[in-house]
């Protein structure tokens, strides 16, 4: 294969596997957003959580809401939970990393939180111990995987799958969600000053 058709290839897939995305999931995007944005209202928190990319995407949709994503309003409160390098070498060291997300909502997470776990095979133990403690504390979780959803299918109040088992086109389209996410909420905040 040439490596221009490599190329316009993995733009198509990318442009059609999010097109299959939003086709199935358009609706479900407003509901949530409105309950974030509910729960942000009522002082809620929004924790990010995942590993490799998606930990950077983690980061980064965090700042969209801390800063700003399109408008000037109020910083909205998030965190990304792979952020901290000392939680991130303490935890690992003294507990395992499969604690490394739950002990830190352990230690933050209220009942009007959300959680949003990012895990391209929804099976990452330290992302599914996480959504357990976000249960327990009634938080509100939502999941963002690939075609099966692995272990997370059971564990989200909203999961969104990307139906591919192309890591590179899932975490593109995880990261367009995230920011039609934040797009959403931001407005929604913003009509609340």
């Amino acid at each position: 294969m040439e490596l221009e058709d490599v190329a316009r290839e993995a733009f198509e897939e990318s442009l059609r596997v999010k097109k299959d995305f939003v086709d199935r999931y358009e609706d479900v995007l407003l509901e949530v957003a409105r309950e974030v944005a509910r729960r942000i209202g009522n002082g809620g928190t929004v924790y990010f959580m995942g590993n490799g990319g998606s930990a950077a995407d983690a980061a980064h949709l965090a700042a969209e809401l801390v800063g700003r994503f399109y408008l000037e309003r109020r910083p909205i409160r998030a965190v990304s939970l792979p952020s901290n390098d000392s939680i991130l070498t303490e935890i690992p060291n003294d507990f395992g990393y499969d604690q490394i997300f739950s002990r830190q909502l352990e230690a933050f997470l209220r009942e009007e939180d959300v959680v949003i776990a990012i895990s391209t095979s929804g099976n990452s133990k330290n992302i599914v111990r996480g959504l357990e403690v976000a249960r327990k504390r009634l938080s509100l979780r939502i999941g963002m995987t690939g075609r099966t959803g692995g272990d997370m299918i059971d564990r989200c109040d909203y999961l969104f799958k990307v139906d591919s088992t192309d890591v590179p086109r899932i975490q593109e389209t995880h990261i367009t969600l995230g920011h039609v996410l934040c797009q959403l909420i931001e407005a929604m905040v913003a009509e609340d000053k």
